[in-house]
């Protein structure tokens, strides 16, 4: 692709967002060579700043980052970081600024610089606990505790893996960070010598790896195969070691997609069969190992594998071989800032050359003793820079010590305080459960004596009635009985005389009708008087709760409702069910209004009480007393009960009733 330089680059392809994610794409191409690779993402860059700083375009920004990361053009990588951390900043992007400030600790880990990787990776993780992003808080914690790993701080390093798990837990699509902390674990006990434990978590991260989701080309399963059969090698174990170093270079495509490890595979099966004097492939696995750590330029590889042959020829009597190669090591190690390298290579010289054994032991025992001094002021460094950064000072251990003191006794009394709360508070709540109970049991009896009082006001009105209807028989009908026999005595008269009498009779019958109107009108009277005393009952109710609360009262009766016809148990459970109801708006609901409709469709008595309140998630939330009361009337009543409520929208209760005609129950009911 070639173009016409000016300022650069051509300014139709700055300008062209199309030939973005082909520069892009072209940068991060593994078969192109360095150099041009380098050169298509610089191209990608100047187009990303010629447009608007937004959040794609930060997007954008990262991608470039990730690609001179891959290329590690260090340099590049940490500027561009830097720009989008200042952009996020000035923007007050928290997203991105996290994510900034894990890309910087990437860079000092990268750099060997721990202190500024720890400090990077402390604000991002401070970042995302206040944005709540627990995804990103868990790899935060996971890039530290690989760090303080590799620094020796194994305590803290154990304590930020398991505050990654901790919040795994409550994630899903979350398997890699999960083996990869898993595996970490079992680095960890492998060091601590804590051989079993190492196992099972290296064996929980080969279980995580059956998911198919976690892409092959990572080759973990190689990884943990080999951290396993490490672990057996440390047990002395070398036969069961061999047989998962086997099993993990026959994983597919290994040595193209991760020729580091494939090298440490060769390496330590080589050293597995040397420790069980078996020569097979040996020395040969061990040069093959040596060559591809040569090639890829792996420091640390290359030392381990020259002391491994050192110790092959030794063993073979070949010393002069054995001396030279482990000479190579130390002097190859003592340009690396890993004293871990140069210990072992100090170890092994220090036995093939026994006549300057002591020098090198004196060497090994003083850097061994700087090692640990650094690895302790390193797991304190980066405990001052999580106290600083909170602004949080510890004078010195002693002071320490008195707080630790403090936070336990303070939080010993915090939890006998909340224990003594929970237990006040629960018998308070037991007391006023036995108080509505009673009250409950109370009003009960309240309203049955009234159904009993009314009963006997209905009595006297059935011998009232029994009376009129005598009355009837005896008094008007006998009355009506004799004005027939005179008017069949007229005939018998002259019309002068029958004309007389004849308005005499009539003028009787007017009385009669007029006292048969009269009973009439009364047995209206008490019909109706009769239908309504239950709604007199729940009107008195509904003036209570009018002058008792603020909230605005809408009832609904339906004139259809044949209260005569549904029986006294059904209106008290009902008269019970709507005061229950009642109560539950008040004291819940918090409502402005509160509608009550009573209706007849299709013979079945249906209630709703419907709020403007609070209301509440029935999914979630637990029925109280109240509810099941209604649900357990409502049932005694053959009827069904439905609550529909949404959070601010208010709560509506549904009651269903059958209605049963119950002709005995008639002339009792109220």
């Amino acid at each position: 692709m070639g173009c016409t330089k000016k300022t650069g680059l051509d300014n139709n392809t700055i300008s062209s967002v199309d030939s973005l994610p082909v520069y892009l794409s072209l940068a991060n191409e593994d078969s192109i060579p360095l150099k041009f690779r380098q050169n298509y993402n610089l191209k990608a860059l100047n187009i990303i700043l010629n447009q608007k700083d937004d959040s794609i375009n930060k997007v954008n920004l990262f991608k470039v980052a990730n690609r001179y990361y891959n290329m590690s053009n260090w340099k590049s990588y940490l500027n561009t970081t830097k720009l989008i951390l200042e952009r996020s900043e000035k923007s007050r992007d928290s997203v991105n600024m996290a994510k900034a400030y894990t890309y910087l600790g990437d860079y000092y880990v990268s750099q060997s610089v721990s202190d500024s990787a720890f400090m990077n990776y402390f604000k991002a993780e401070k970042t995302y606990l206040k944005i709540k992003d627990q995804i990103n808080l868990a790899k935060t914690f996971l890039s530290k505790a690989n760090l303080q790993y590799n620094e020796g701080d194994f305590f803290e390093s154990e304590i930020n893996v398991f505050k990654t798990l901790s919040i795994l837990k409550k994630e899903k699509n979350v398997n890699e960070i999960l083996y990869e902390s898993y595996n970490l674990l079992g680095v960890l006990y492998n060091e601590r010598e804590e051989y079993q434990k190492a196992l099972e978590f290296q064996n929980k991260a080969l279980q995580i790896l059956e998911d198919k989701d976690i892409a092959s080309e990572f080759q973990y399963k190689a990884a943990s195969l080999n951290n396993i059969g490490f672990i057996y090698m440390n047990m002395d174990d070398y036969k069961a070691a061999e047989k998962y170093f086997e099993e993990g270079l026959k994983q597919k495509n290994l040595f193209e997609q991760r020729a580091t490890l494939y090298a440490i595979l060769l390496d330590n099966l080589g050293y597995s069969r040397f420790k069980m004097n078996d020569t097979y492939e040996l020395p040969d696995l061990f040069y093959k190992s040596l060559e591809i750590r040569e090639k890829l330029d792996l420091v640390s590889g290359i030392v381990s594998s020259k002391i491994h042959l050192s110790q092959y020829y030794a063993f073979n009597r070949d010393t002069a071989k054995a001396l030279e190669l482990s000479k190579q090591a130390l002097a190859l190690s003592r340009t690396t800032a890993k004293y871990i390298n140069t210990l072992e290579a100090l170890k092994q010289t220090a036995s093939v050359d026994p006549r300057n054994a002591s020098i090198y032991s004196r060497e090994y025992i003083k850097l061994n003793d700087k090692m640990l001094k650094d690895e302790r002021k390193m797991g304190e460094k980066f405990s001052r820079i999580a106290y600083e950064t909170n602004e949080i000072k510890d004078q010195n251990s002693n002071l320490q010590e008195k707080n630790k003191t403090l936070v336990y006794v303070f939080s010993i009394c915090t939890l006998l305080g909340l224990f003594f709360y929970v237990y006040k508070t629960q018998q308070a709540k037991n007391r006023e459960l036995l108080f509505k109970q009673q009250q409950q049991i109370a009003n009960e009896d309240i309203y049955n004596l009234m159904i009993s009082q009314q009963n006997e006001i209905e009595l006297t009105r059935i011998r009232e009635k029994k009376n009129v209807a005598q009355e009837l028989h005896d008094g008007v009908l006998g009355r009506m009985f004799g004005i027939r026999i005179s008017l069949d005595s007229l005939d018998k008269l002259d019309e002068a005389e029958a004309a007389s009498k004849r308005k005499k009779y009539l003028a009787e019958l007017k009385n009669i009708e007029q006292d048969i109107r009269e009973i009439s009108h009364d047995l209206n009277r008490e019909k109706s008087e009769l239908i309504n005393n239950f709604i007199a009952i729940l009107n008195k109710l509904f003036e209570n709760q009018i002058n008792t609360y603020n909230s605005k009262l809408i009832t609904s009766f339906d004139p259809n409702i044949k209260w005569e016809q549904i029986s006294n148990m059904v209106k008290i459970n009902l008269y019970r069910i709507i005061q229950e109801g009642l109560q539950n708006c008040n004291k819940y609901a918090n409502a402005d209004f509160i509608k009550v409709e009573l209706k007849n469709v299709n013979n079945v008595l249906i209630f709703s009480i419907e709020d403007d309140g609070i209301g509440f998630n029935t999914k979630k939330t637990k029925n109280g007393i109240g509810l099941h009361n209604i649900e357990y009337r409502a049932k005694e009543c053959k009827g069904t009960v439905t609550i529909k409520s949404v959070k601010g929208e208010g709560t509506k209760l549904t009651v269903r009733i059958p209605i049963i005609p119950n002709i005995y129950q008639h002339n009792n009911d109220i």
